[in-house]
């Protein structure tokens, strides 16, 4: 049996490394409901909807916890503006339905149900078909019962990342219980739920030139010229660690760098890595790096790795020390070949990554990605604001007003700029009024630059833990 407890410990140790990670803190809260840890499931979906407000996955979840506390009317609320929304979560509907038949309504209890289970024939549930009287005469949607388990799916329910398929369904088929309805379909592999079109490149990304360049000589060049890289004896693939404080463009340019050529981008977050049942998690990240061989070239992007890579010495569960050792194999290529899948990960915190992950042939290139420097704030501040009504704007003057805001800051501090000129409006007839440089200014001394305390932290270990010389780029861009 799997130890749930273990689990929960694991996805909170990776929480507090990385604390706005919403999937992440997501699939905590979707484990805390499965052990029936109602009131600390509550305390994290309720978190979670101030990351993302008006998210009605979120919502159904937290609705969840009120529903398992006895909570009935706060649940009660949020369900009944769900239920109404033009394509209703199924779990809404069932849990509507349950509501319901605690008031004893129990003819419309019957049509939610049945709402519920038409969408989703893995929520067939025998126990409440009894209480709402039905039997396999009067109800024919059956025909999904016992799927339930099937649910063990990568990421939780509620973060609605391939809510249909794991990784292993997308290798395998669907569901282990459809396995032998059609033993001559075929086993192709389905592709579509993992692997994006990217979209963008690196024209579309203000500044970083240094890293673009690194990025080029790693990646996009032995593509370009591979006669060249081969004479050398060098092979394309590889890793790249970006780091630096959030908000400043790493998954975007992970992004930016599969489009550059025109490869598949496969983002993995780690909600869609870990599981529950022992051993779940390692077949997970196998599985996608199987994904990603066979589409190649393909760039696999882990955000937010510092969390599913943590140093081993740091964790006290082995449950993920197995996933770690599990992540370093398919890193390594171990009885398979990784030729033309480039792996990138972002971080926030790379002090704490464990340093086999730094080793050559992992992810032996480390990019500092820093705050946008003048030039790209000002390209940012014009992206955001194009099509805003606006006066006249000195992009420069603001750009100068805002060192070492991250791209994040910035758009913070454009939307406080637009909610004070929204008021005014308000107060003088409605009319727009247009957005002038002292309106930007006076929201940046009210926004204040996010990478403070980011900096805060790497200054020390840029000065106290720099023996081996990877946070050089910090000091030097700190001017230490």
């Amino acid at each position: 049996m799997p130890n749930q407890d273990e689990m929960i410990e694991s996805l909170k140790q990776a929480l507090s490394l990385s604390p706005d990670n919403l999937p992440l803190r997501l699939l905590l809260g979707e484990n805390l409901l499965t052990v029936g840890r109602m009131e600390e499931a509550e305390r994290e979906f309720s978190t979670a909807l101030a990351l993302s407000p008006n998210d009605s996955k979120i919502m159904a979840s937290l609705a969840q916890a009120f529903f398992g506390s006895g909570k009935y009317s706060q649940a009660l609320v949020i369900i009944e503006d769900l239920v109404k929304k033009p394509e209703p979560q199924p779990r809404a509907l069932l849990l509507y339905c349950r509501l319901l038949l605690n008031e004893g309504k129990l003819a419309l209890a019957r049509d939610y149900y049945a709402k519920a289970v038409a969408a989703e024939h893995s929520l067939t549930d025998n126990s409440l078909e009894e209480r709402l009287g039905l039997t396999g005469k009067d109800f024919t949607a059956k025909e999904g019962q016992g799927k339930q388990d099937s649910a063990r799916r990568l990421g939780a329910t509620a973060c609605g990342d391939l809510s249909e398929f794991s990784v292993n369904n997308l290798l395998n088929g669907d569901d282990e219980e459809d396995d032998n309805e059609d033993n001559n379909e075929s086993n192709d592999l389905d592709f579509g739920d993992l692997v994006e079109n990217a979209g963008i490149g690196f024209a579309d990304v203000g500044g970083m030139d240094t890293v673009k360049e690194q990025i080029r000589m790693k990646i996009i060049y032995p593509l370009q010229h591979p006669e060249t890289f081969k004479a050398y004896g060098k092979k394309m693939g590889g890793g790249i660690l970006l780091y630096g404080p959030p908000g400043c463009g790493k998954t975007y340019l992970a992004r930016a760098t599969a489009g550059e050529i025109k490869a598949g981008f496969i983002p993995i977050g780690l909600h869609q890595v870990l599981d529950m049942w022992i051993g779940a998690s390692e077949k997970n990240l196998h599985s996608i790096f199987e994904i990603a061989r066979k589409q190649k070239p393909t760039v696999l992007f882990f955000d937010e790795v510092d969390a599913l890579a943590a140093s081993r010495s740091d964790m006290k569960q082995s449950y993920h020390r197995h996933t770690i050792n599990q992540f370093l194999n398919e890193l390594d290529g171990v009885n398979t070949s990784n030729e033309g899948v480039l792996v990138l990960a972002a971080t926030n915190a790379p002090w704490h990554l464990d340093p086999a992950f730094r080793r050559p042939g992992r992810f032996d290139k480390i990019i500092f990605v820093p705050p946008p420097d003048t030039q790209a704030r000002a390209s940012i501040l014009r992206i955001i604001l194009k099509g805003k009504p606006q006066d006249n704007i000195d992009f420069d003057f603001i750009a100068k007003k805002t060192e070492r805001f991250s791209g994040a800051d910035l758009n913070a501090l454009v939307e406080d700029c637009i909610e004070k000129k929204i008021e005014e409006a308000m107060s003088k007839g409605g009319e727009p009024r247009p957005i002038t440089t002292k309106d930007l200014e006076k929201s940046s001394k009210i926004i204040k630059p996010s990478t403070l305390e980011w900096f805060s932290s790497a200054r020390n270990y840029a000065i106290y833990s720099n023996e081996s010389g990877l946070y050089d780029e910090i000091a030097k861009y700190l001017k230490l």
